[in-house]
């Protein structure tokens, strides 16, 4: 393999250096953890917004927090080519998850003033905050505000641990929630002509791949889940009641999903992308080694580039249930289900990925998104978006994080390479 040349080996101590010290910036006991709209998000925005200023960018703020730093186009009629990601982390996360979209952005525009390359049209790296859920149970804050999409009740949730409301957290970095929750963006959207986030992938596709390190993102996943499904049975004495007399909550749990996950299998073979996951299972507080189960409680997270896919394969859950419930005298609850649509890609901009990819050799596959991100969001407002991802080890969402500068490096190359063809 050759060695890496131009961006991808002299950009790669600035775009270390911006790895190295958010994370010294933000490190936890484990990890690193960058709530939103927190003062520490804003040390980082602060520090970032330092870098801008460097490289000479015009840089503004919106009314939802986030930051646009741009380095002008020579005809600054044209809309703008944004690039970027966000900035906070889950408690205790990784360091990539997020922060690589904004440093690959600020690295092609640190590449830019280094190459004395001006594009015809305005570059901007786009900061947003508080894309994750995980401290106020509201993801896509960010995006969602400068979108006026927000909600007054979303203003109203608690944080996980502290006296706190998300409100108050945005008005405590000298923000109005009010203004975000209007149904009207707080930035002129005619002025956006394409949005690129280029983000860790989060499952394993890439990283076992020994050749393609960087992905283009086909689409973003959209979801129905339940937060909570109750199987009701009879408890008894697990000594005393022989089998054609149980009423087994657990098993009959335990049969309904396994027949999904049956069927799942079913459905990939057919050619549909779907994934299926129970990720809590509990039995009732009685419960006890010598008890047979009169309730266990669980959830459903089922997911697709379809959101035809996601409806029959729950209208099926809920037919499989009921079959259950009647072979095995059991009733099964659910809660009200959520929906999430499926994010949507511009396939012209994603064509334009694919195609830099391959006049610049870099090896380069299409794959969905199972996670969400602030592209969908700003997708679903009529911008054209893509997404490009990058090879890493060890998930996400977790403090173990361990993408490879190399392969980021790839993928910041990629969007350099998209940005100075797109005109």
């Amino acid at each position: 393999m050759t060695s890496p040349k131009g961006l991808q080996a002299d950009g790669l101590k600035y775009a270390k250096t911006i790895f190295e010290t958010v994370r010294r910036m933000s490190a936890d006991t484990l990890g690193v953890t960058r709530q939103g709209y927190s003062a520490l998000e804003s040390d980082v925005l602060d520090y970032l917004q330092g870098l801008g200023r460097d490289l000479e960018l015009e840089i503004s703020a919106d009314r939802a927090g986030n930051v646009w730093m741009t380095l002008p186009g020579r005809d600054r009629s044209l809309p703008a080519f944004v690039a970027g990601s966000h900035v906070d982390s889950v408690p205790q996360g990784g360091n990539y998850d997020g922060l690589a979209g904004v440093t690959a952005a600020l690295t092609v525009a640190w590449w830019m003033r280094r190459q004395n390359f001006q594009p015809l049209r305005d570059y901007t790296v786009l900061m947003m905050r508080c894309e994750e859920s995980s401290f106020f149970g509201k993801a896509y804050v960010g995006s969602l505000g400068m979108m006026g999409l927000l909600k007054p009740s979303d203003m109203m949730l608690s944080h996980r641990t502290q006296n706190l409301t998300l409100g108050q957290a945005i008005s405590s970095c000298g923000l109005d929630p009010n203004d975000l929750t209007t149904g009207k963006p707080v930035v002129d959207l005619s002025r956006i002509a394409a949005f690129v986030e280029l983000h860790i992938e989060q499952g394993p596709t890439l990283t076992s791949n020994e050749d393609i390190r960087v992905g283009v993102v086909t689409g973003i996943r959209g979801n129905v889940r339940h937060k909570k499904v109750i199987c009701r049975g009879q408890t008894a004495h697990s000594g005393a009641v022989n089998k054609e007399f149980r009423h087994d909550a657990v098993m009959a749990a335990a049969a309904l999903l396994n027949t999904m996950e049956n069927r799942w299998q079913e459905w990939l073979d057919k050619g549909e992308d779907l994934v299926f996951t129970v990720g809590v299972i509990k039995t009732g507080e009685t419960a006890a080694i010598s008890v047979i189960p009169g309730e266990v409680s669980f959830t459903v997270d089922m997911r697709s580039l379809s959101a035809d896919t996601c409806e029959r394969f729950h209208t099926l859950l809920l037919e499989e249930a009921a079959k259950l419930e009647a072979e095995r005298g059991v009733r099964f609850e659910f809660d009200k289900p959520l929906y999430t649509a499926p994010g949507h890609v511009d396939p012209a901009l994603s064509d334009r990925l694919s195609d830099a990819a391959d006049a610049n050799g870099i090896p380069c596959m299409r794959l969905p998104s199972g996670a969400g991100h602030d592209a969908a969001v700003i997708g679903g407002c009529g911008i054209p978006v893509a997404m490009i991802f990058i090879a890493n080890q060890n998930g996400s969402h977790n403090p173990y994080e361990e993408m490879q500068m190399k392969d980021f490096m790839i993928g910041t190359d990629l969007l350099w390479h998209t940005v100075k063809a797109y005109d």
